[in-house]
């Protein structure tokens, strides 16, 4: 079991609900059993396992925040904006994301036909490895190509076939993340720009993190094993300049990815900024923190 000095604050989990392996009851659980204080789930477009997650938080008595993982895209990249405490209601909100998750499945769908061409692979293939109720996405297919002997694992699928140089990659809809911080902080939540760092030297560079600020942004992923110590040094500037959050986070997936619980973590601080500034929804308080 993994122990914290100070209390731990994992910010950033997917369950089956987006492209996670576990159910979102069992995210919290394993959670628990990693010695967290507290977790956010952030499944990509939807809130969807909030309910179950928010059940197993006062089952096992740790700190739930209710988060999601918005879709965007800058330029043609993808940019995803965590979240935190939005109005679950907020039809704005509902529609947009549904847009995306109907997008990505209509894109799913299209890759799979590709990739059928020149590979033992079907949309039935596909739908035999993803939970039910789950919005089909490239894990998906990733999973689908692993139970087909096609690749080892889903990090090798989105190193070789998935990959955006690999000849069969189609992009879907969203918003710019402009407009993602915009809608978060109209559903009540706050914006957290996710690993920001993650290309390196080509991530977020400082012209759009102005503008995002300028739209609304609360805060930084810092603490991401996508982002380099550079880029961790220059999110760590932008953030002292303009008073921004900090979190840190783990990026869960379950067996989906390496990433596990913990492995960064978010100061109670940092948090108590989080849940201050929300108007949306309100954290399920386990018995382990003061917020």
């Amino acid at each position: 079991m993994t122990t914290f000095d100070k209390p731990g604050i994992d910010l950033h989990t997917h369950s089956v609900v987006s492209d996670g392996t576990e159910a979102p009851g069992e995210v919290i659980r394993q959670a628990a059993r990693a010695g967290l204080d507290a977790v956010a789930l952030t499944d990509h477009d939807t809130t969807a396992g909030w309910a179950q997650a928010r059940a197993a938080a006062l089952d096992v008595g740790i700190t739930f925040i209710p988060g999601i993982e918005f879709s965007s895209q800058l330029n043609h990249a993808s940019v995803h904006v965590l979240g935190y405490l939005i109005d679950p209601a907020d039809e704005v909100m509902l529609a947009e994301m549904q847009q995306v998750r109907e997008s990505r499945v209509s894109r799913a769908e299209r890759m799979v036909q590709m990739i059928g061409g020149d590979h033992d692979l079907t949309w039935d293939d596909v739908l035999a490895v993803t939970e039910p109720g789950a919005t089909v996405g490239r894990p998906h297919i990733a999973d689908a190509l692993v139970s087909k002997g096609l690749v080892e694992s889903r990090v090798a699928a989105f190193e070789t076939i998935l990959h955006w140089r690999g000849g069969y990659y189609v992009a879907h809809y969203a918003p710019s993340p402009f407009d993602a911080v915009k809608l978060i902080r109209r559903a009540g939540g706050v914006p957290v720009l996710a690993h920001p760092g993650s290309r390196g030297r080509r991530g977020m560079d400082t012209e759009t993190l102005e503008g995002l600020i300028e739209a609304g942004l609360g805060g930084l992923e810092v603490g991401h094993r996508e982002n380099d110590a550079a880029s961790r040094a220059m999110l760590l500037e932008v953030a002292a300049q303009h008073d921004l959050i900090v979190t840190g986070s783990s990026d869960y997936h379950g067996t989906g990815k390496p990433n596990q619980l913990g492995e960064n973590t978010t100061e109670l601080g940092q948090l108590r900024r989080i849940i201050e500034q929300a108007t949306g929804s309100e954290p399920v308080r386990g018995a382990g923190l003061r917020l």
